[in-house]
């Protein structure tokens, strides 16, 4: 079950999806089967990476990303797609890296959560 979360969490979320891309889970999954290139990026936390994640995706959780982005994708208009548990944490990420030059960020709405409801493939590290 979603956690509750507050009005002004979601006031801030909600002015980030104003400024920012998003993309659907069946989007996410039409691109991989296509075998489009991009990359991406679970900005969940570590225990929830380590209880499982998408195929292919690469671990930089929320906390980090403005700090390591850099030197993980030196290219401003490298395409990233970032999702999180349901789409919220994912969206404030994508508008962090936003505002630091990122041209082609997308956050997937309905997140990890999303994704296994819809039965799709999950890894395990």
């Amino acid at each position: 079950m979603a956690a509750q979360h507050g009005a002004r969490f979601i006031k801030l979320v909600d002015e980030a999806r104003g400024r920012i891309r998003e993309c659907t889970v069946a989007d996410v999954l039409a691109r991989v089967q296509a075998g489009e290139q991009f990359l991406l990026f679970d900005v969940r936390e570590d225990r929830e990476w380590a209880a499982g994640h998408l195929p292919g995706a690469r671990h930089l959780g929320k906390g980090i990303a403005e700090r390591d982005i850099e030197e993980t994708v030196p290219d401003l208009d490298t395409e990233m797609i970032l999702y999180c548990g349901g789409g919220y944490r994912s969206a404030l990420a994508a508008d962090a890296l936003r505002q630091m030059g990122y041209t082609r960020v997308i956050s997937m709405d309905g997140g990890f959560r999303g994704w296994k409801e819809a039965g799709h493939p999950v890894v395990q590290d």
